[in-house]
Protein backbone atom coordinates (compact mmCIF):
# COMPACT_ATOMS: atom_id res chain seq x y z
CA UNK A 1 0.00 0.00 0.00
CA UNK A 2 1.46 3.36 -1.05
CA UNK A 3 1.52 5.80 1.86
CA UNK A 4 1.06 9.58 1.88
CA UNK A 5 2.96 11.07 4.81
CA UNK A 6 3.40 14.61 6.13
CA UNK A 7 5.30 15.93 9.18
CA UNK A 8 3.33 16.16 12.43
CA UNK A 9 5.84 17.56 14.96
CA UNK A 10 6.94 20.86 13.39
CA UNK A 11 6.33 23.93 15.54
CA UNK A 12 8.93 26.12 13.82
CA UNK A 13 7.77 25.38 10.27
CA UNK A 14 4.50 25.99 8.46
CA UNK A 15 3.56 25.80 4.79
CA UNK A 16 0.99 28.58 4.54
CA UNK A 17 0.04 28.26 0.87
CA UNK A 18 1.45 27.20 -2.49
CA UNK A 19 0.56 27.58 -6.15
CA UNK A 20 1.55 29.31 -9.40
CA UNK A 21 5.02 27.75 -9.02
CA UNK A 22 5.64 29.37 -5.62
CA UNK A 23 5.30 28.53 -1.93
CA UNK A 24 4.61 30.74 1.07
CA UNK A 25 6.19 29.25 4.19
CA UNK A 26 7.18 30.14 7.74
CA UNK A 27 10.50 29.14 9.30
CA UNK A 28 10.39 30.30 12.91
CA UNK A 29 9.22 33.90 12.65
CA UNK A 30 10.56 34.43 9.11
CA UNK A 31 8.02 34.06 6.28
CA UNK A 32 9.40 33.40 2.79
CA UNK A 33 8.14 33.25 -0.77
CA UNK A 34 10.21 30.76 -2.78
CA UNK A 35 9.92 29.10 -6.20
CA UNK A 36 8.29 25.65 -6.22
CA UNK A 37 8.25 23.76 -9.56
CA UNK A 38 5.73 21.21 -8.26
CA UNK A 39 3.06 23.83 -7.50
CA UNK A 40 1.41 23.89 -10.92
CA UNK A 41 -2.04 24.80 -9.57
CA UNK A 42 -3.56 28.15 -8.61
CA UNK A 43 -2.78 29.77 -5.25
CA UNK A 44 -5.51 29.45 -2.61
CA UNK A 45 -4.82 32.83 -0.97
CA UNK A 46 -4.78 36.10 -2.90
CA UNK A 47 -1.63 37.82 -4.15
CA UNK A 48 -2.36 40.63 -1.69
CA UNK A 49 -2.39 38.15 1.21
CA UNK A 50 0.91 36.65 0.07
CA UNK A 51 2.62 40.02 -0.21
CA UNK A 52 1.21 41.20 3.11
CA UNK A 53 2.33 38.04 4.91
CA UNK A 54 5.81 37.49 3.44
CA UNK A 55 8.94 38.81 5.13
CA UNK A 56 11.35 37.92 2.30
CA UNK A 57 10.83 37.00 -1.36
CA UNK A 58 13.22 35.10 -3.62
CA UNK A 59 13.61 36.56 -7.12
CA UNK A 60 15.22 34.18 -9.60
CA UNK A 61 17.81 35.48 -12.05
CA UNK A 62 18.35 32.11 -13.74
CA UNK A 63 17.24 28.51 -13.35
CA UNK A 64 19.78 27.98 -10.57
CA UNK A 65 20.31 31.30 -8.80
CA UNK A 66 18.71 34.55 -7.72
CA UNK A 67 18.45 37.09 -4.90
CA UNK A 68 16.36 37.63 -1.77
CA UNK A 69 14.28 40.80 -1.47
CA UNK A 70 13.51 41.81 2.14
CA UNK A 71 10.50 43.79 3.23
CA UNK A 72 12.53 45.04 6.19
CA UNK A 73 16.31 45.33 5.78
CA UNK A 74 16.82 44.62 9.49
CA UNK A 75 15.64 41.03 8.98
CA UNK A 76 18.76 38.85 9.48
CA UNK A 77 20.19 36.60 6.76
CA UNK A 78 20.62 33.82 9.34
CA UNK A 79 18.36 32.53 12.09
CA UNK A 80 17.64 29.38 14.11
CA UNK A 81 14.78 26.88 14.27
CA UNK A 82 14.18 23.83 16.45
CA UNK A 83 12.77 20.43 15.59
CA UNK A 84 11.49 18.18 18.35
CA UNK A 85 9.69 14.84 18.20
CA UNK A 86 8.86 12.26 20.88
CA UNK A 87 12.47 11.05 21.17
CA UNK A 88 14.90 13.85 20.33
CA UNK A 89 15.36 17.56 19.66
CA UNK A 90 17.80 19.41 17.40
CA UNK A 91 18.45 23.01 16.41
CA UNK A 92 19.28 24.19 12.91
CA UNK A 93 20.88 27.35 11.60
CA UNK A 94 19.03 28.58 8.51
CA UNK A 95 20.33 31.06 5.98
CA UNK A 96 19.45 32.76 2.69
CA UNK A 97 21.47 31.16 -0.14
CA UNK A 98 21.69 32.24 -3.76
CA UNK A 99 20.21 28.85 -4.75
CA UNK A 100 16.81 29.54 -3.05
CA UNK A 101 17.56 26.98 -0.32
CA UNK A 102 17.66 27.88 3.38
CA UNK A 103 19.40 24.81 4.83
CA UNK A 104 16.58 22.40 5.57
CA UNK A 105 13.96 20.38 3.68
CA UNK A 106 10.96 20.42 6.07
CA UNK A 107 9.16 17.39 4.60
CA UNK A 108 12.13 15.24 5.65
CA UNK A 109 10.90 15.44 9.24
CA UNK A 110 8.82 12.35 8.41
CA UNK A 111 12.07 10.46 7.82
CA UNK A 112 13.71 11.98 10.90
CA UNK A 113 10.94 10.51 13.05
CA UNK A 114 11.53 7.10 11.47
CA UNK A 115 15.28 7.38 12.14
CA UNK A 116 14.94 8.22 15.84
CA UNK A 117 12.20 5.65 16.52
CA UNK A 118 14.17 2.92 14.70
CA UNK A 119 17.35 3.62 16.66
CA UNK A 120 15.43 3.60 19.95
CA UNK A 121 14.18 0.07 19.10
CA UNK A 122 17.68 -1.33 18.60
CA UNK A 123 19.28 -3.48 21.30
CA UNK A 124 22.72 -2.98 19.70
CA UNK A 125 24.82 -0.68 21.93
CA UNK A 126 26.07 2.40 20.05
CA UNK A 127 24.40 1.53 16.72
CA UNK A 128 26.16 2.91 13.66
CA UNK A 129 24.33 5.10 11.12
CA UNK A 130 25.55 6.27 7.70
CA UNK A 131 23.98 9.36 6.11
CA UNK A 132 24.81 9.76 2.40
CA UNK A 133 24.20 12.99 0.43
CA UNK A 134 23.75 14.36 3.94
CA UNK A 135 23.50 18.11 3.22
CA UNK A 136 23.37 20.31 6.35
CA UNK A 137 22.94 17.33 8.64
CA UNK A 138 19.47 17.31 10.17
CA UNK A 139 19.10 13.54 9.69
CA UNK A 140 22.65 12.99 10.97
CA UNK A 141 21.94 14.99 14.11
CA UNK A 142 18.64 13.20 14.72
CA UNK A 143 20.52 9.88 14.58
CA UNK A 144 23.26 11.26 16.84
CA UNK A 145 20.73 12.58 19.36
CA UNK A 146 18.98 9.19 19.38
CA UNK A 147 22.22 7.53 20.44
CA UNK A 148 23.87 6.41 17.20
CA UNK A 149 27.50 6.73 16.12
CA UNK A 150 26.86 8.74 12.98
CA UNK A 151 28.88 9.16 9.78
CA UNK A 152 27.86 12.11 7.61
CA UNK A 153 28.94 12.12 3.95
CA UNK A 154 28.53 15.02 1.53
CA UNK A 155 30.65 16.18 -1.40
CA UNK A 156 30.45 19.92 -0.63
CA UNK A 157 32.75 21.19 2.11
CA UNK A 158 30.64 24.28 2.83
CA UNK A 159 27.51 22.29 3.68
CA UNK A 160 29.51 19.89 5.88
CA UNK A 161 30.81 22.96 7.73
CA UNK A 162 27.18 24.13 8.03
CA UNK A 163 26.21 20.71 9.41
CA UNK A 164 28.96 21.00 12.02
CA UNK A 165 27.53 24.38 13.05
CA UNK A 166 24.15 22.67 13.49
CA UNK A 167 25.79 20.01 15.66
CA UNK A 168 27.27 22.66 17.96
CA UNK A 169 23.97 24.54 18.05
CA UNK A 170 22.19 21.31 19.03
CA UNK A 171 24.62 20.59 21.88
CA UNK A 172 25.83 17.38 20.23
CA UNK A 173 29.31 16.10 19.31
CA UNK A 174 31.30 13.28 17.71
CA UNK A 175 29.56 13.07 14.33
CA UNK A 176 32.07 11.74 11.81
CA UNK A 177 32.26 14.29 8.97
CA UNK A 178 33.34 13.12 5.50
CA UNK A 179 33.72 15.41 2.48
CA UNK A 180 33.68 12.75 -0.21
CA UNK A 181 31.80 11.36 -3.20
CA UNK A 182 29.07 9.14 -1.74
CA UNK A 183 29.45 6.23 -4.15
CA UNK A 184 33.24 6.16 -3.74
CA UNK A 185 32.88 6.25 0.05
CA UNK A 186 30.45 3.32 0.04
CA UNK A 187 32.83 1.22 -2.07
CA UNK A 188 35.68 2.00 0.35
CA UNK A 189 33.55 0.99 3.33
CA UNK A 190 32.71 -2.32 1.60
CA UNK A 191 36.42 -3.05 1.14
CA UNK A 192 37.00 -2.23 4.82
CA UNK A 193 34.29 -4.71 5.82
CA UNK A 194 32.28 -2.03 7.65
CA UNK A 195 28.67 -2.56 8.76
CA UNK A 196 25.96 -0.06 9.67
CA UNK A 197 22.69 -0.44 11.56
CA UNK A 198 21.13 2.45 9.67
CA UNK A 199 21.67 3.93 6.20
CA UNK A 200 20.03 7.12 4.94
CA UNK A 201 20.10 8.10 1.26
CA UNK A 202 18.63 11.34 -0.05
CA UNK A 203 20.35 11.64 -3.43
CA UNK A 204 19.88 14.61 -5.78
CA UNK A 205 18.76 14.24 -9.38
CA UNK A 206 22.15 15.63 -10.40
CA UNK A 207 25.33 16.30 -8.47
CA UNK A 208 29.11 16.38 -8.41
CA UNK A 209 31.70 14.89 -6.09
CA UNK A 210 34.58 16.94 -4.63
CA UNK A 211 36.88 15.81 -7.48
CA UNK A 212 34.38 16.36 -10.28
CA UNK A 213 32.71 12.96 -10.05
CA UNK A 214 29.33 13.06 -11.80
CA UNK A 215 26.11 11.82 -10.20
CA UNK A 216 22.93 11.30 -12.19
CA UNK A 217 20.14 9.64 -10.25
CA UNK A 218 18.80 7.26 -12.89
CA UNK A 219 22.31 6.27 -14.03
CA UNK A 220 23.84 5.58 -10.61
CA UNK A 221 21.11 4.74 -8.10
CA UNK A 222 20.99 1.02 -8.95
CA UNK A 223 24.75 0.64 -8.39
CA UNK A 224 24.48 2.61 -5.17
CA UNK A 225 21.63 0.44 -3.85
CA UNK A 226 23.43 -2.81 -4.75
CA UNK A 227 26.39 -1.60 -2.69
CA UNK A 228 24.72 -0.02 0.35
CA UNK A 229 22.58 -3.05 1.22
CA UNK A 230 25.84 -4.99 1.68
CA UNK A 231 26.78 -2.51 4.43
CA UNK A 232 23.67 -3.26 6.49
CA UNK A 233 24.06 -5.16 9.76
CA UNK A 234 22.31 -8.51 9.36
CA UNK A 235 20.45 -8.48 12.70
CA UNK A 236 19.31 -4.91 13.34
CA UNK A 237 19.03 -2.35 10.60
CA UNK A 238 17.00 0.33 8.90
CA UNK A 239 17.31 1.98 5.51
CA UNK A 240 15.67 5.06 3.99
CA UNK A 241 15.83 5.94 0.31
CA UNK A 242 14.32 9.33 -0.47
CA UNK A 243 14.25 10.88 -3.94
CA UNK A 244 13.08 14.22 -5.22
CA UNK A 245 12.86 13.79 -8.98
CA UNK A 246 9.86 14.46 -11.19
CA UNK A 247 10.59 11.23 -13.06
CA UNK A 248 10.65 8.91 -10.04
CA UNK A 249 7.62 7.25 -8.46
CA UNK A 250 7.33 5.24 -5.25
CA UNK A 251 6.94 2.11 -7.37
CA UNK A 252 10.39 2.75 -8.89
CA UNK A 253 11.82 3.14 -5.38
CA UNK A 254 10.11 -0.08 -4.28
CA UNK A 255 11.55 -1.96 -7.28
CA UNK A 256 15.04 -0.59 -6.59
CA UNK A 257 14.95 -1.79 -3.00
CA UNK A 258 13.39 -5.20 -3.69
CA UNK A 259 15.80 -6.06 -6.51
CA UNK A 260 18.80 -4.91 -4.45
CA UNK A 261 17.63 -6.55 -1.20
CA UNK A 262 15.29 -9.46 -2.04
CA UNK A 263 14.95 -10.49 1.62
CA UNK A 264 13.74 -7.07 2.73
CA UNK A 265 11.21 -7.06 5.58
CA UNK A 266 8.71 -4.40 6.62
CA UNK A 267 9.15 -2.33 3.45
CA UNK A 268 7.07 0.84 3.31
CA UNK A 269 6.86 3.10 0.25
CA UNK A 270 5.01 6.27 -0.54
CA UNK A 271 5.10 10.00 -1.08
CA UNK A 272 6.03 12.85 1.23
CA UNK A 273 4.00 16.04 1.19
CA UNK A 274 3.55 19.23 3.14
CA UNK A 275 0.05 20.17 4.23
CA UNK A 276 -0.58 23.86 3.64
CA UNK A 277 -2.61 25.75 6.22
CA UNK A 278 -4.63 27.07 3.27
CA UNK A 279 -5.75 23.50 2.55
CA UNK A 280 -3.65 22.30 -0.41
CA UNK A 281 -1.10 19.46 -0.35
CA UNK A 282 2.40 20.00 -1.80
CA UNK A 283 4.09 16.73 -2.95
CA UNK A 284 7.83 16.71 -2.27
CA UNK A 285 9.43 13.41 -3.12
CA UNK A 286 8.99 9.68 -2.77
CA UNK A 287 10.46 7.28 -0.24
CA UNK A 288 11.11 3.66 0.54
CA UNK A 289 12.08 2.56 4.03
CA UNK A 290 12.33 -0.54 6.18
CA UNK A 291 13.39 -1.44 9.69
CA UNK A 292 14.38 -4.88 11.00
CA UNK A 293 14.89 -5.33 14.77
Amino acid sequence: MIQLLTPTHWKDYELIDCGDFEKLERFGNVILIRPEPQAVWKKTLSEQEWKKTATITFRGRSATSGEWVKKNQSTPDRWHVEYKNNEVAIKLRLGLTSFKHVGVFPEQAVNWDFISSSIKKFTTPNPKVLNLFAYTGAASLIANAAGAETTHVDSIKQVVTWANENQELSGLKNTRWMVEDALKFVKKELKRGKKYNGIILDPPAYGHGPNGEKWKLEDHIQEMMQDVVQLLDEKEHFLILNTYSLGFSSVIVENLIRTSFPNVKNLETGELYLQATAGIKLPLGVFGKFCNV
